[in-house]
């Protein structure tokens, strides 16, 4: 017998609601910090680059994320819709966080996004860069978890 295949909706082809839809999915399971959460978003053979990091597999990823989540406390993200294309989606982001002396980052970056045709992320490449903030300067001020509704999204706060 058969395993059952994995889905992830909204599938591709995207339509531009369906794109924003899959960027805010993303963005809620990455501010969940929960590595395996997020991993199973990406097929059992995704390909990352992540800054200067290539990875393959969920595994990696769940590895990685692990790696990521102990040094960027109090990660807080947004993301939004770029541009998208029938498989493929890119997006920017912001995300603050500090460090265990308690400086604070805002990373800034780009995504590009391919989906296989179960709405399984395949492929992620990622370019992020750092920017020292006072804890004075953060615009990511919720509770920790999924970004309010009304909370303003990255364009809304200049970003």
């Amino acid at each position: 017998m058969s395993q059952p295949t994995e889905s992830r909706p909204p599938l591709p082809p995207f339509t531009r609601e369906t794109a924003i839809q899959k960027v805010r999915a993303a963005e809620d399971a990455w501010n969940t910090r929960d590595p395996e959460r997020v991993s199973l978003a990406y097929t059992p053979e995704s390909r990352w680059r992540n800054r200067s990091e290539f990875i393959t597999g969920r595994g990696e990823i769940v590895g990685l994320l692990r790696r990521k989540w102990a040094k960027e406390l109090d990660y807080r993200l947004i993301k939004e819709l770029w541009a998208f294309t029938d498989n493929r989606i890119a997006v920017r982001f912001a995300y603050e966080w500090h460090d265990d002396s308690n400086n604070w980052f805002r990373s800034y970056g780009n995504e590009n996004w391919e989906f296989d045709e179960n709405g399984l992320m395949a492929r992620r490449h990622a370019s992020i860069n750092d920017l020292p903030i006072k804890e004075s300067d953060r615009l990511c001020r919720w509770p920790l978890g999924r970004r309010p509704d009304d909370h303003p999204g990255l364009s809304d706060l200049g970003l």
